[in-house]
């Protein structure tokens, strides 16, 4: 009997063929409750950027909770590794100047960021700018706004009434965004979100000089640009933040998952100090919005070593160190026959595309796949677009990719019934 109600999942197939349960972790490694050792090859969920077992954050959590383990950051009350941690980001932001608000996690942190910009808006007596434009493909989070704000469809599929002042456009196209600020009238658009590297959505690295044009589009028309960093900071692209490797200023920055390395829920907002100027004077309003763990004292002592570890041990770079010997050892699976195309190249992120019309035919195929791969010692998943997710831990080494293509190769062979002749 399955008493836990997973998420993303199919209850009735869980239920049917049990679960599976992860014991400890090592490194870019894990351990199931058979003892079977698998190479963590999505980073559990894009965040374990440190890797696995790390006691220092272990540490560093029991420590604070002997001081006390959280109270409310209502108000002017602070807990002493928030205010650190708020420094400490502020510091490495791509706009000098920056104020950090903190948040559980990346849905968290999406909606805190469009609440923010239509606050922004208002403070400034131009509360008609109440539109938001996303891309095809994105993927936001799972609260009420974020969901919203997708663009995949079958995540969005029944909450469509969620954001009615929405538009979308194609995830690589620049054009597209500005003949749409033009059509909607830019007097009415708040916001444009855009993730540096699409996640979820299969991995998409837009084409080059994207990014900037976009962020000018934003600039050139009163349009705040909000980047979605929730996967790709903290080292992930070789950066503290992806804005900071293509040049970008984002009024806004979302993030979550690397600034602990998932060993315990926090997220934030990284405001630009134009968003926060309207806040901080002598006479600001009151910002009504907040969470309960709002800068969690266990949780932003935890992401102090967790940052620390990063600096200290030359992994913020490493994200852009290994991109190539990823790519490298990846580049024979695109000349395989049911493989559709291979994503990599910027920073530790990849996705291995496997034969849609093999999928359309067979759409269990693509789960036996990552089923093969286990067999082979290798932990993955799937994305939107049946595309194999590959964000390891920045600690991976290259005899690590090795390991993860050769096992990607034999599970799509073991999975792919031999062809007889009639």
């Amino acid at each position: 009997m399955v008493d836990f109600w997973h998420p993303f999942a199919a209850m009735g197939s869980v239920a049917d063929r049990g679960e599976t349960a992860i014991v400890r972790g090592e490194g870019a490694y894990v351990f199931d409750d058979r003892g079977t050792r698998l190479f963590d090859a999505s980073g559990a969920l894009w965040y374990a950027n440190v890797g696995h077992g790390r006691r220092e954050l272990a540490d560093a959590a029991a420590a604070q909770m002997r001081k006390i383990a959280a109270f409310s950051n209502y108000g002017d009350l602070v807990s002493e590794p928030t205010a650190e941690l708020a420094k400490r980001v502020a510091n490495v932001a791509p706009s000098r100047g920056s104020k950090v608000f903190f948040t559980s996690g990346g849905g968290e942190s999406v909606e805190t960021a469009v609440k923010l910009a239509f606050r922004y808006w208002q403070e400034l007596g131009r509360s008609q700018k109440q539109i938001l434009v996303s891309r095809t493909n994105a993927y936001h989070g799972g609260n009420g706004i974020g969901t919203a704000l997708g663009g995949i469809a079958s995540i969005r599929a029944g909450y469509e009434w969620l954001m009615p002042d929405w538009a979308v456009v194609q995830w690589d196209d620049a054009d597209a965004l500005e003949r749409t600020i033009t059509e909607l009238g830019a007097e009415k658009v708040a916001a444009f979100i855009c993730e540096p590297v699409v996640g979820a959505g299969g991995v998409l690295v837009a084409p080059d000089g994207y990014l900037e044009t976009v962020a000018e589009i934003c600039r050139n028309n009163g349009v705040l640009f909000i980047a979605d960093e929730v996967i790709t900071a903290f080292g992930r692209l070789g950066e503290w933040f992806a804005s900071s490797r293509f040049g970008l200023e984002p009024d806004l920055i979302t993030s979550a998952k690397g600034i602990t390395s998932g060993y315990v829920p926090l997220g934030a907002v990284v405001a630009s100090p134009r968003i926060a100027e309207p806040f901080f004077h002598e006479d600001s309003p009151m910002w009504r919005h907040g969470y309960t763990y709002s800068g969690h004292a266990t949780a932003t002592a935890v992401a102090l070593a967790n940052l620390t570890i990063l600096e200290d041990e030359g992994l913020i770079t490493r994200g852009r160190d290994l991109e190539g010997p990823l790519a490298a050892a990846l580049e024979p699976l695109r000349y395989m026959p049911d493989v559709d195309v291979v994503r990599a190249g910027t920073g530790l992120m990849a996705a291995v595309v496997l034969s849609a019309e093999r999928c359309a035919h067979d759409p269990a195929w693509s789960g036996q796949v990552i089923g093969q791969m286990r067999e082979r010692g290798v932990i993955a998943r799937l994305l939107a677009d049946s595309s194999i997710q590959i964000s390891p831990p920045l600690v991976a080494t290259e005899e690590d990719f090795e390991l993860l293509a050769g096992a990607i190769a034999g599970a799509i062979e073991a999975a792919t019934p031999a062809v007889t002749a009639s």
